[in-house]
């Protein structure tokens, strides 16, 4: 399938490992004119080396300012945004009771407030050109318990986001939509290093949680977004759609 993507450019927000890189990678193929962002420099520059052909910003995303000035950058070496992918997001704490409210504002401030601001960011150049994709990757657990509550209720937030931005901006030509992934197996991620550490009680996990059978790879995740990116989904608004081997209990 054609997704007439070439000559687009797209920033990836967490693009330096696992899912944000994989789309990288994804979008590079179809001929867009990628530039990724992550706080690591080091994880960058080996994304660049590896994948050649984008743009790398290194930066603290839970940090106003430097949001805006990677923004400025990437318009300065792009001169457009066509697809903007909020990937960034990371887990912390543990049980409610035994985590903090700061840790709470801390979550939010990377999986929810990071997307947010950098939707607001771009919005003010794709309503200029009528035309823009916005893509937000949260998770199965938006929607549903399991994972560490301050990641469940930021990545909940996203979802409720998604479908509130998409409504207000499709006059403009603007699509916004969602992935959430289930487990996702990559070497960086929690996953892998559970896998590592107890390889019984997790492929027990597998054969009883996730009806297809096995971990999805960071590349199904990548194809959607690729395909949410394309013209050939413009009929999708405000959807976050469930990507995970059957695994979540919501059927929406």
């Amino acid at each position: 399938m054609n997704l007439n993507l070439e000559g687009k450019s797209a920033l990836v927000t967490g693009g330096s490992r696992g899912i944000g890189k994989a789309i990288a990678e994804v979008l590079l193929t179809e001929g867009v004119r990628v530039g990724i962002c992550a706080r690591g420099k080091e994880d960058l520059e080996k994304v660049k080396q590896e994948l050649g052909g984008i743009s790398i910003y290194q930066g603290d995303l839970t940090d106003e300012s430097m949001r805006e000035k990677i923004f400025e950058d990437f318009i300065a070496d792009h001169g457009s945004i066509d697809i903007l992918v909020n990937n960034a997001g990371g887990s912390n704490g543990g049980s409610i009771g035994e985590t903090t409210v700061d840790q709470f504002r801390d979550a939010m401030e990377l999986n929810f407030h990071s997307a947010v601001h950098f939707s607001k960011l771009a919005l003010q150049r794709m309503k200029e050109r009528n035309l823009g994709s916005i893509i937000n990757i949260s998770s199965i657990y938006g929607r549903e318990s399991g994972g560490k509550p301050t990641y469940n209720s930021s990545k909940a937030a996203l979802i409720s986001f998604t479908k509130a931005l998409a409504d207000e901006v499709i006059p403009y030509g603007i699509r916004v939509n969602g992935i959430a992934p289930g487990a996702i197996l990559h070497p960086s991620g929690n996953w892998q290093k559970r896998l590592g550490e107890n390889p019984e009680k997790i492929n027990k996990f597998v054969e009883n949680e996730i009806p297809g059978g096995r971990f999805g790879k960071v590349e199904e995740i990548a194809d959607v977004v690729a395909f949410l990116a394309s013209e050939r989904a413009s009929w999708v608004i405000g959807a976050t759609l469930n990507v995970d081997g059957g695994q979540s209990y919501s059927n929406s």
